[in-house]
């Protein structure tokens, strides 16, 4: 089995100093587009161009919640109880502003050094599986084949890839796929060309539907503590892709379901 973590492979480093409250002279909402924008004006490959996409989560009341996703796919959000909508993107602006800094070291872009020490580290953690071996039907080769053709970019930009194939390992279809004889390189190469989009949500909320149908309460459940890893994560000033993502699929296929039951009711 190919195997992905739920929490990052590369967790970004959580820094207390750099995200406390003040005055730094500095409008970060602006100071963070114009950093993804000299990013792209320096040739970096960006999925969405520059765009940093905010959502703010509806409340009527404070703590107001802010998401804000950047163009290579990684998210982060308000961390802070913040009493205003402004606040809470302000808050969720400066810690992507940080990591995005903090992502240009060096250390976090993917070089032939940088894969040779992650697959060391995947093959020490793989379980069950040949791992002397890198070819291309075992875990550890297609997870060198990702890191190879994402050589030169940093793992921000690599982030939404990375959240693909997090998703297809919770969701069951990794699993499906080899059950299809579908080798993993096959599997790596047709997703490294797609997007997290809504078809790909929208079909993996039919499988949690599909799989409610056959164990009621299951997606209730499910969704209960994807909500709490996600606040969790989220208080904590971590990277929130993969369980954002992960909540927002259950999410919609509890809202699917819940539609389905008004109308045959």
């Amino acid at each position: 089995m190919m195997v992905y973590s739920e929490e990052p492979i590369w967790p970004i480093p959580h820094i207390p100093a750099l995200y406390d409250d003040g005055d730094y002279g500095v409008n970060v909402v602006e100071a963070l587009q114009e950093f993804w924008q000299m990013k792209a004006a320096r040739g970096a490959d960006l999925k969405n161009g520059a765009l940093v996409i905010y959502e703010s989560i509806p409340s009527t009341s404070q703590p107001y919640v802010c998401y804000v996703t950047l163009p290579g796919g990684s998210c982060f959000g308000s961390f802070q109880n913040c009493p205003t909508k402004a606040e809470a993107r302000r808050s969720s602006a400066k810690i992507a502003l940080m990591n995005s800094v903090f992502n240009e070291h060096p250390s976090r872009r993917i070089s032939d050094d940088f894969i040779e020490k992650a697959v060391l580290e995947a093959r020490a953690s793989f379980k069950g599986e040949n791992t002397e071996e890198d070819g291309p039907d075992t875990g550890i080769g297609a997870f060198r084949f990702m890191l190879e053709t994402n050589k030169g970019r940093t793992m921000l930009e690599f982030q939404e890839l990375m959240t693909v194939f997090q998703l297809l390992h919770w969701n069951g279809s990794l699993k499906a796929m080899r059950e299809r004889q579908c080798s993993r390189q096959e599997v790596v190469a047709h997703y490294s060309n797609r997007s997290l989009d809504d078809e790909m949500r929208q079909q993996m909320a039919l499988d949690w539907i599909e799989r409610e149908n056959e164990n009621p309460g299951l997606l209730s459940r499910e969704l209960a503590i994807a909500e709490r890893e996600l606040e969790t994560a989220r208080l904590a000033g971590r990277e929130l892709r993969f369980p954002k993502e992960k909540k927002d699929i259950l999410q919609m296929a509890h809202n699917q379901l819940n539609v389905g039951s008004n109308i045959n009711s």
